[in-house]
């Protein structure tokens, strides 16, 4: 039974709505809302403003102040013209670079959010078509522009569109601007504050000539040419799922050298309804099938697929059984960085001032890579924004090597500042071919890296809960973990909780705690056993859903331990998920 002072609230604020201002379709839609029996849908398009958080925008498509529309998207410019035009004042011009993805609707929001940065007297860079994330950010450094802003909502279902804020950098905004921008977007009351009626002068349309400078760039990482040289033949499988990866990512592959690409063409067509996935996201293992049945076909050495905005990868290999296995997020990032690091130090391009990034949740044995190489090594929160920070803060100085996080995200280069398929596929065929050049394949690759570093098998719980209700629930599922914390996980004593809310860490079994050092504080829970495994608890940012990270290590002396390995850790990890009642 709906709340009726909530009801009452909700119907008043659609209302508004129904007024001139708002457009025919829109009218319609929230009419209709409001004269249904059940008023679960007007309440969740209503009950909340959706909220400009430090990622920007995220959310269902449809009429509402809790959804994706135009209304929505166009607050949310407007604040941020306001604050550019207020923290930028002293420019003879300021620029601004907007781009977008596959998804429906994603070019009107795209050519919405140009015309209001116009008609605030802002000059706009807008690409003429879909481009991947990567090179929005790319494209902010590449035109020097002071803000960007790209219209995706990643790897989300096709309901779903989103609202990505970068800065003069290339990257997601952190403080002090994503505080003062969420002030400035929540000072738009109505939509009589917003500027609609763009100024088309200020629009310049860009594409290839931004397109060739970024795929040069990509270029400029490589590291084995000549091992490309000897495997250019090699057999790669790589589907867009539909997304914009679908021109760049096979172009900079065959730049890099490769000329045996091949296509799913029924997953190379642009189309944010997603037609042949249930969800474009390819760490599903659904989201691939496709692509691993052409490489059955074809007899591929590797199968990789980039998200519907390419700047996530997935990656497929054959096991010892012949048979196609999808690699998790931290493989990749273990893969990429160990290949990145070991290839640096066999050019003799290692200074001693190298550094490369990971986030609080992704595996710790990247940890022991760069201990045992000498590398520093960086601890960030989850998102590449903190990645960003970490690079921002060391220009100059250090040389970035890469970073990724276990969400399938990996930044190869500083002249990005967002993940990034594009590089990230190229490296990762090169890495194979490297490979091949010391009678390796991909599997044979990633056992020497647990035999050298230690073996570790993670895996990923999301709890979906919709609505307001599901916020509800994830909110009392993070309280009750703070306040009754477990003792024990999969048989070891919890030895250490971080608490990234209130900063602290705790030792329970020795009964001390200290301050934890990050720049601001975060809804994440960390537990560390005594045996080394690690669970780490937060609610996504960008959907509706609370996340459970686990890790657990063991020992691969060989790699005839590698099966007995995984059994043991698939074994611990159920018996934790039973411990958490999350199974």
């Amino acid at each position: 039974m709906e709340n009726p002072e909530l009801l009452k609230q909700v119907e008043a604020k659609a209302q508004v709505w129904l007024g001139e201002a708002y457009d025919e379709a829109t009218r319609k839609e929230v009419k209709r809302m409001l004269e249904a029996d059940d008023k679960t849908e007007l309440i969740d398009a209503f009950y909340r403003d959706l909220e400009f958080g430090t990622g920007g925008l995220r959310g269902i498509m449809g009429a509402g102040s809790n959804r994706m529309n135009i209304y929505t998207v166009g607050a949310a410019t407007q604040g941020l013209a306001n604050y550019l035009k207020e923290n930028f004042k002293d420019l003879p011009e300021i620029k601004v670079a907007v781009g977008h993805d596959v998804r429906n609707n994603s070019r009107l929001f795209a050519e919405i959010v140009a015309d209001i940065f116009s008609a605030n007297g802002i000059k706009v860079y807008l690409f003429d078509s879909f481009r991947p994330t990567p090179e929005l950010s790319f494209a902010i450094r590449h035109l020097v522009c002071q803000r960007g802003v790209n219209i995706t909502a990643s790897h989300n279902p096709k309901e779903y569109n989103g609202y990505k804020a970068y800065w003069e950098d290339g990257a997601q905004i952190i403080a002090p601007h994503d505080v003062n921008i969420i002030d400035h977007v929540n000072r738009i009351k109505g939509v009589e504050h917003i500027r609609f009626e763009g100024d088309k002068s200020k629009i310049e349309i860009i594409g290839k000539e931004v397109d060739e400078a970024f795929l040069t760039a990509i270029k400029g990482l490589q590291l084995s040419p000549d091992a490309v040289k000897r495997h250019h033949d090699m057999k790669i499988v790589y589907t867009p799922i539909h997304g914009t990866g679908v021109s760049l990512i096979p172009e900079s592959l065959a730049r890099f050298g490769f000329t045996d690409i091949i296509h799913v063409p029924e997953q190379d067509v642009t189309d944010g309804n997603f037609p042949t996935v249930v969800s474009p996201n390819p760490e599903v293992p659904s989201a691939m099938a496709m692509a691993i049945a052409k490489a059955k076909e074809v007899g591929a050495d590797l199968v990789m697929a980039s998200d519907p905005d390419a700047d996530r990868i997935g990656a497929v290999i054959r096991d010892h059984k012949g048979e196609y296995v999808l690699l998790n997020g931290n493989q990749i990032v273990m893969i990429l960085l160990n290949y990145i690091m070991t290839r640096n130090a066999e050019l003799g391009m290692l200074k001693g001032n190298e550094y490369i990034v990971k986030t609080i949740v992704t595996t710790e044995t990247i940890k022991s890579i760069a201990e045992k190489n000498n590398i520093r090594m960086y601890d960030c929160y989850t998102g590449f924004k903190w990645i960003a920070a970490v690079i921002r803060d060391n220009e100059g100085s250090a040389r970035y090597l890469g970073g990724g996080e276990e969400s399938y995200g990996f930044l190869a280069e500083d002249f990005v500042r967002d993940k990034d398929a594009v590089s990230a596929v190229s490296l990762m065929a090169e890495a194979a071919a490297w490979a091949k050049d010391k009678g390796m394949n991909f599997l044979q690759m990633l056992q020497d890296i647990y035999m050298k570093y230690g073996f570790s098998s993670e895996a990923g719980i999301s709890l979906v809960r919709q609505g307001k209700k599901g916020a509800e629930e994830i909110q009392e599922i993070m309280k009750q973990l703070r306040v009754n914390p477990p003792k024990q996980i999969g048989g070891s004593p919890v030895s250490v909780i971080k608490d990234y809310e209130s900063l602290t860490e705790t030792h329970p079994l020795e009964g001390t705690s200290a301050k934890l050092d990050m720049p601001v504080t975060s809804n994440v829970l960390q537990y560390f056993t005594a045996d080394h495994t690690k669970i780490s608890v937060r609610p996504s940012g960008t959907e509706p859903k609370i996340k459970f990270y686990v890790e657990v290590h063991g020992e691969m002396a060989s790699a005839d331990d590698y099966d007995k390995a995984i059994a043991a850790a698939d074994a611990k990890i159920q018996q934790i998920k039973s411990d958490l009642g999350i199974d």
